[in-house]
């Protein structure tokens, strides 16, 4: 019966198996978007001419930005560094590119920016679990 219990009710927020969830999300989706900001660092050079300005900085600037939401943001998302402050550049990153650069596209085209944004908001209410940087650094404190 306590099985069924604990499965029908999972364990409090700060459990270990919610904090290994919290992880494994953190290196699936960190990860992922980790790899869109490399492949954006490595061809900055090509990019860096036609990139979307949406905010009016120039397209280089607006493509640093992205990289920096990207990549230095989801390392920090993904070790659980700063991790509600890492996870600010990255929500404002697919807000823009959801609601303004794709805003006239359909839907199958902004997708993958619609299904980060929700990650990243329910990740960042939901905190980074026991498994991460800032409860080591916490602890010690």
């Amino acid at each position: 019966m306590s099985m069924i219990y604990r499965f029908l009710f999972p364990a409090k927020p700060e459990s270990a198996g919610f904090s290994l969830l919290l992880l494994g999300l953190r290196l699936l989706f960190g990860g992922l978007f980790l790899t869109h900001g490399l492949q954006k660092w490595m061809s900055f050079t090509d990019m860096s001419g036609s990139f979307p300005d949406p905010l009016g900085v120039g397209s280089s600037v607006s493509l640093g930005l992205a990289i920096f939401g990207e990549v230095i943001c989801s390392l920090g998302f993904i070790f659980g560094a700063l991790y509600r402050l890492a996870l600010i550049p990255m929500i404002f990153t697919m807000c823009v590119a959801f609601f303004v650069i794709h805003a006239n596209d359909p839907f199958a085209v902004k997708e993958l920016a619609f299904v980060y944004l929700i990650v990243f908001v329910l990740m960042y209410i939901a905190g980074p679990g026991k498994y991460a940087l800032d409860r080591f650094v916490a602890r010690r404190r």
